[in-house]
């Protein structure tokens, strides 16, 4: 029987009654985490050292924090603007200041991006693991309790539950132990304000061991503000896009690049002239090979991500193609048996020739036919017999004249039941999750969340995946791309952990599983820190995720290299082509003294010209025009705001460069410009005083 709780507190002290010994607490990854009932344990066991608590989990959210006084007092009201009520975890704050009390271990499975570099105890306790191996490793923790943001719904049918954004690995994490017979306590805790996700993310009240109703449990979901999309964003995601094919399936990250995949598909489909324009300007080789129709089947996405980009593309009429949950159907639909998902007697033929259907039909085969709009609500079987009002006939469907006959009277208009939409997990800005909300139950039928293990892997419901999989691309970032092909996503060369591997690994493996899928692997051609800029196509590398055997298309701002099947002298150099032109000079000298370039090669004089300027101008008409505008799905943002960011942004990229920083520290005062009183009183500049505030103040100002 499933046991209500009113309140945290008192949940805190079932959970510790009934857990002997040390908790180990599975929570989800991202917006799913139960953050109150997390923080009442955390805060209870850490004032009780007799009691340990292990945390397993992944991508611990916070509220932005800056890092200057600056930052911080031009974030405060932006942060109670955005993030409202959000409630920031402990163990994070704890983590973060290195003051984890020692009866409080977190091993996470995936982090924040660059958030804990140089943190000693995260790094140790950080658990390396493909996604779709996420509920078994945690089990192997010793997990004993589960924890759960959830939505809700009362109505004709009681209490309803969703699992929301994140059904991903909590029925993984269940299934496993509650198999093996060791104890789970699988705890529901109501969040109103959790968008009520149906399909796989609904659940059974009795899936919890125990649901939380506190109304100090709902709070507002993370929402971080859309990000800038910059030129080389841009440019990496148009030509991503000339890379998607109609009628296929897609896959996407969250951020920038995501939205720029995102924004560029939406001109294919509503420019599209202008779309082959800027293309044929990007294309140092022209864009013969690349898809730049509109869509006229549409795409399928399925991603572990579901993330903002796709719900602009659903709006747009681009995600749209559906796919359904029996594979024997799927590929009569791929083979064109129910032409825009029209019910046919072709349709029912094919099942029935494929063995799919009993002969005669039973009740299952009618609730099937029924489940997909095959045959119509109202058919009934009584006994051999199939029935609608006053016509009958038999439901043997071997028989010619019975198939006929239901072909003629029984069938339904339209096949009902698909999704264009399978996700694992979200996260997206605030009017994310309010669309979400408000979706008519209709549309949001179509959106599937559901297990990882499905997504992200080709494992078990081969048939079905392969079916509804048809033409996909799996677009995934990169941090590092060696000339022989390799990938390094989720460490440095010295093993500290950026990010995480989290479901790469496996869009890379099902890219060459699938006959016709490919690997988008996207970079940005440098990267700029306190180092100094850098090409992020480098020669070598001491950490890789993803090994070269693997490699498949790379894709930078200055253009795509198709490294599938290629020799090591091919791959070598199509990524010079795509390098930055500041350092294509010494990857050719290193790829020459290690014995994989001809000693006389030379670079062919159209790829010496990658250059940011050059790529600037190229994009700078369709960013006027607002075809790719610096925020195309809307920001939290406000234009002040906006001004305030780049200005700051400017600022602290010099103090990472000596040179930079100086020079612009004599102009600012050489030129002595004032900022608009607002700004000032927003950064605390207002009353300046003393020479470091007078100073910060001009730098500021000449930098808007």
């Amino acid at each position: 029987m499933t046991l209500y709780i009113d309140s945290l507190e008192a949940c805190v002290d079932h959970i510790l009654d009934t857990v002997a010994g040390d908790v180990v607490l599975g929570i989800p990854l991202g917006v799913g985490k139960p953050n109150p009932l997390v923080n009442a344990l955390y805060r209870r066991i850490k004032g009780n050292p007799v009691r340990r608590l292990r945390i397993v989990t992944a991508l611990s959210l916070e509220r932005p924090v800056g890092h200057s006084e600056l930052e911080k007092n031009f974030l405060e009201p932006l942060v109670e603007r955005v993030f409202e009520d959000y409630p920031d975890l402990d163990y994070v704050k704890d983590s973060r200041a290195g003051k984890l009390p020692p009866n409080i271990e977190v091993r996470e499975f995936f982090m924040k991006t660059g958030d804990y570099l140089g943190n000693e105890t995260a790094q140790m306790h950080y658990i390396s693991t493909n996604y779709t191996f996420v509920a078994r490793d945690m089990a192997v923790q010793g997990m004993n309790v589960i924890a759960q943001a959830v939505a809700s719904k009362d109505d004709t049918k009681g209490l309803r539950l969703s699992l929301s954004s994140n059904p991903d690995v909590s029925h993984e994490v269940v299934d496993i132990l509650r198999a093996s017979g060791k104890p789970i306590m699988a705890i529901g805790v109501v969040n109103h304000k959790m968008p009520f996700m149906p399909n796989g993310a609904e659940v059974e009240p009795d899936f919890f061991d125990v649901v939380v109703t506190d109304p100090a449990a709902t709070h507002a979901v993370f929402a971080p503000p859309n990000g800038k999309v910059t030129v080389a964003d841009y440019a990496i995601g148009l030509h991503a896009s000339s890379l998607v094919v109609d009628g296929g399936t897609l896959q996407i990250g969250i951020g920038s690049l995501g939205d720029a995949i995102g924004q560029a598909l939406i001109v294919r489909d509503r420019n599209n002239a202008e779309y082959r324009r800027i293309l044929e300007d990007l294309c140092t080789d022209g864009i013969g090979g690349r898809d730049t129709s509109r869509f006229e089947q549409g795409l399928y996405g399925c991603s572990e991500m579901f993330v903002n980009a796709f719900l602009k593309l659903i709006e747009a009429g681009i995600i749209r193609r559906e796919v359904y949950d029996d594979a024997v159907l799927q590929q009569l639909v791929n083979e064109g048996k129910a032409a825009g998902h029209a019910v046919t007697p072709e349709l029912l033929q094919g099942l029935v020739d494929a063995g799919r259907l009993r002969s005669p039909l039973s009740q299952a085969d009618l609730a099937f036919l029924q489940r997909f709009g095959i045959l119509r609500p109202e058919v009934e079987l009584h006994g051999d017999k199939l029935v609608l009002g006053d016509k009958r006939c038999s439901a043997e469907l071997l028989d010619d004249d019975a198939l006929q006959y239901v072909g003629a009277n029984m069938l339904g208009t339209r096949l009902t039941g698909g999704y264009h939409m399978t996700g694992g997990f979200f996260l997206g800005p605030r009017d994310f999750y309010e669309r979400l909300r408000s979706m008519p139950e209709h549309e949001l039928a179509k959106i599937d969340m559901t297990r990882i293990g499905f997504i992200n892997q080709l494992y078990g419901d081969d048939a079905l995946k392969r079916a509804q999989r048809t033409k996909a691309r799996f677009i995934n970032t990169t941090m590092i791309v060696t000339l022989l092909g390799a990938a390094a996503s989720d460490a440095l060369e010295n093993g500290q952990v950026v990010s995480g591997v989290g479901g790469q690994y496996n869009f890379v493996a099902m890219s060459h599983a699938l006959p016709d899928a490919r690997l988008l692997m996207m970079l940005r051609a440098t990267h700029d820190n306190k180092d100094g800029l850098k090409s992020s196509i480098v020669w070598n590398y001491g950490h890789v995720t993803i090994p070269r055997h693997l490699r498949d298309i790379v894709i930078t701002e200055y253009g795509v290299a198709d490294l599938r099947g290629q020799s090591d002298s091919d791959v070598v150099k199509r990524l010079i082509q795509v390098a930055d032109s500041r350092f294509q000079g010494e990857l050719i000298k290193q790829a020459k003294a290690h014995g994989k370039l001809e000693s006389d090669y030379e670079l062919p004089e159209r790829y010496r010209h990658n250059t940011p300027q050059a790529l600037a101008e190229k994009l700078k008409p369709w960013m006027q025009a607002k075809l790719l505008p610096d925020f195309p799905f809307g920001t939290d943002l406000t234009e002040d705001e906006i001004h305030m960011v780049k200005a700051m942004k400017k600022m602290k990229h010099a103090s990472h460069h000596p040179t930079e920083l100086l020079s612009m520290v004599i102009k600012s005062l050489w030129e002595g410009k004032e900022a608009p009183p607002a700004y000032l009183e927003r950064l605390g500049l207002a009353e300046a005083r003393g020479f470091k505030e007078v100073f910060m103040r001009r730098l500021f100002a000449n930098n808007l």
